[in-house]
C-alpha cells in the first residue's frame, strides 16, 4: 500500500519540486505565459482527449458536474462561519473555501491514483470548479463581465464539444483525437511545474491562521462531498474522485484574484502555501481511503 501510494505522490512532488527548486536557483520562469498556454491550449485539449476518449456516459458526467456545483454552493455558504472562527472578512476566505486546486495539483493525483478512468472524472470536477472560478470569481474581484470571461474561456468550447460528443455517441476522427492527445500532453507537467514556481514566488507571513483554516476546510469539503455523491448516487469512481478533490489544498489562483482585487493577498498567500504542504501529509490518508 505504501509503494502505492509513493507511486501516486512522486511525480506530484518531482513536477512540484522542480518549478520550487528552479526558482530558488534563480533561474527566470515566464508565468505569464506558461499560464497563458495552459489555460488557453493544454487545458481544451486535455478536456477534450480525455472526455472525447473516455468511457463515461452522460448522466455520470452531468451528475458530477452538478454534485461539484453543490458542494461549492455549500462550501461557500460555510465561508460565514468559518469568517466568524477565525475572525476573518468573509469576502476574503470566499475563494479560498470554495476553489481548490482541483488543476495544477488535483488532475495529476487523479491520473495517477485512479488512471485513465478516473480522470475523466477528475477533469469533469475540474472544469465545473473552473468555471465557477472565471465567473462568479471575476465578479466578485471586479474583473469585468462574467458572460465575456465565458465568451472567451477556450475551455468552455472544449466543454460543450466533448458534451456534443457524449450525448450522440460520436468519435473524433483518429487524426484530430491523436493530434490533441498530443497537444494535451503538456498541459499536466507544465501544470505541475508552475504549482512550484508559484510556491516558490509566494511571500507568507502567517502561517498559524492558514493551518487553523485547513484543518477547519478539509473535512468539511471532504464530507460534503462525500454527502453531496451519495444523495445524487455518483458511480463509485466519481464519488471517490469528488471527495479527492474537493479536498484539494487551495488554489493558486485565489491569491492572484485577492491581489487583483486588493483583498489580503499576503493571507490569501498564507493560505494556499500552508494547505499545499498540509496535503502532503492528509493525501495519502485520504487516498488510503479511497482507493
Amino acid at each position: 500500500m505504501l509503494a502505492n501510494l509513493f507511486a501516486v505522490m512522486a511525480p506530484v512532488l518531482a513536477g512540484a519540486g522542480l518549478g520550487f527548486t528552479w526558482i530558488r536557483l534563480g533561474h527566470p520562469y515566464p508565468v505569464e505565459f506558461v499560464t497563458r498556454l495552459v489555460f488557453n491550449i493544454g487545458t481544451p485539449a486535455l478536456v477534450l482527449a480525455s472526455l472525447a476518449g473516455a468511457e463515461i456516459d452522460a448522466g455520470s458526467f452531468g451528475r458530477t458536474m452538478l454534485a461539484t456545483a453543490l458542494v461549492m454552493i455549500t462550501l461557500g455558504g460555510a465561508t460565514f462561519i468559518v469568517a466568524r472562527l477565525l475572525q476573518r472578512d468573509w469576502r476574503v476566505l470566499l475563494a479560498p473555501m470554495m476553489y481548490p486546486n482541483t488543476g495544477n495539483m488535483g488532475l495529476p493525483v487523479v491520473l495517477y491514483a485512479f488512471g485513465s478512468a478516473g480522470f475523466a472524472f477528475g477533469i469533469t470536477v475540474m472544469v465545473t470548479v473552473s468555471l465557477f472560478q472565471f465567473t462568479l470569481g471575476a465578479v466578485l474581484s471586479s474583473q469585468g463581465s462574467p458572460l465575456k470571461t465565458l465568451a472567451r474561456t477556450p475551455t468552455v468550447y472544449a466543454i460543450l464539444l466533448a458534451l456534443t460528443l457524449l450525448l450522440t455517441d460520436t468519435t473524433l476522427p483518429r487524426w484530430l483525437y491523436n493530434s490533441v492527445e498530443l497537444i494535451s500532453g503538456f498541459t499536466v507537467p507544465l501544470m505541475l511545474i508552475t504549482l512550484g514556481v508559484s510556491l516558490a514566488s509566494i511571500q507568507v507571513k502567517s502561517l498559524s491562521s492558514g493551518v487553523g483554516f485547513s484543518l477547519l476546510r478539509l473535512p468539511l469539503a471532504a464530507l460534503l462531498a462525500w454527502g453531496i455523491g451519495s444523495l445524487l448516487q455518483l458511480p463509485p469512481l466519481a464519488l471517490s474522485i469528488l471527495v479527492l478533490q474537493m479536498s484539494m489544498p487551495v488554489a493558486v489562483f485565489n491569491y492572484l484574484f485577492a491581489q487583483r482585487a486588493g483583498r489580503e493577498p499576503e493571507y490569501v498567500a498564507s493560505l494556499v502555501f500552508c494547505s499545499t504542504l498540509l496535503s502532503l501529509l492528509y493525501l495519502p490518508i485520504l487516498l488510503a481511503l479511497l482507493l
